[in-house]
């Protein structure tokens, strides 16, 4: 098995989320950040049906480097209540996956 993940977190808007996926690349993070189109979100937030335009993001990261990642999207996400989902990659072109645990390798900084 696997020690990559694919973390989803969703941003208010394309610029928000360019600034957090070039952090989260310059420090290592994760290997690689994809910035997808804005959607639109309908949710509960607060006792209220709330809908709001957001730009998902696809971080592929390693297990080891999650803490510092939560923290980081923790600290530069404008939401009170930022989503920030794991979801564990079983089985992938094991190219690609050693590619994810060389370029989230802190040693190399």
């Amino acid at each position: 098995m696997s020690d990559i993940l694919l973390v989803i977190t969703n941003m208010p808007d394309a610029a928000t989320a360019g600034k957090l996926a070039q952090q989260i690349i310059d420090a290592r993070m994760a290997a690689c950040v994809n910035q997808l189109a804005p959607c639109s979100s309908t949710y509960r937030w607060q006792d209220k049906i709330e809908t709001a335009s957001e730009v998902p993001l696809l971080i592929k990261t390693t297990q080891a480097a999650y803490p510092r990642l939560e923290a980081l999207i923790r600290a530069a996400h404008p939401y009170e209540l930022p989503e920030i989902i794991a979801v564990p990659v079983s089985v992938g072109l094991p190219a690609y996956l050693d590619w994810v645990n060389q370029q989230t390798n802190i040693s190399k900084e």
